[in-house]
């Protein structure tokens, strides 16, 4: 398997399908099918079936997917075997809201490090997590051997926070600013969360 050679639109539907295949496992039911997931997730069967096939051959024809092993192969594709520790760059409402959300860690991920620039916020908690001071970011991050970020800094700080980011060796953010950030190092990832543009993207379908 080439990962470069896998369409982007694909690696985003497959947390779809665990979340989904998750519930149905929850629900003690051990095999389903693309038709079924279809219907669930109002994908086409063959959409499915292309998107698996990326990744090896999961079931045979007739007789549906073993969803325990479904579960353990997408988990292994997206590197979820692990949970992936997380800091958050901004400690206003955005980031406080972030720190205290407590459905990261059953997810695989978990909130390890907060940070701002507010000396009236820096030393303060958020539920557990104490507010560090972003001047020192990247040596907490390499101490702590993170990985992943999310950024929630006014957008007047996003690309200097992120830059600070990869230079300290972060290699994903998740971006919850209007900005759209960029970074020299091909090999970090940078998603955007921007409400407004889904909320643009919806109001289409408004008649």
């Amino acid at each position: 398997m080439n990962e470069k050679n896998i369409p982007a639109i694909v690696i985003s539907r497959l947390p779809k399908y665990l979340i989904t295949l998750e519930k149905l496992h929850n629900q003690e039911i051990e095999k389903t099918s693309s038709n079924e997931l279809g219907a669930l997730l109002d994908i086409t069967p063959a959409q499915i079936r292309k998107d698996l096939s990326f990744f090896g051959g999961f079931g045979k024809k007739g007789s549906g997917y073993s969803i325990p092993n479904l579960i353990h192969v997408i988990r292994d594709i997206l590197n979820l075997d692990i949970v992936w520790d997380v800091a958050i760059v901004g400690a206003g409402k955005i980031g406080q809201g972030l720190a205290l959300y407590e459905g990261f860690l059953n997810r695989g991920f978990s909130i390890k490090v907060l940070f701002d620039n507010d000396p009236n916020k820096i030393g303060q908690r958020v539920g557990v997590h104490q507010i560090y001071d972003i001047r020192n970011l990247q040596v907490i991050i390499q101490d702590l051997n993170i990985k992943v970020a999310l950024v929630a800094v006014p957008q007047a700080h996003a690309q200097k926070v992120a830059d600070q980011l990869v230079q300290a060796g972060i290699k994903a953010i998740l971006n919850y600013t209007p900005v759209y950030l960029t970074s020299p190092n091909s090999d970090v990832v940078i998603l955007q969360i921007d409400p407004i543009l889904q909320l643009q993207n919806m109001t289409y379908y408004l008649k």
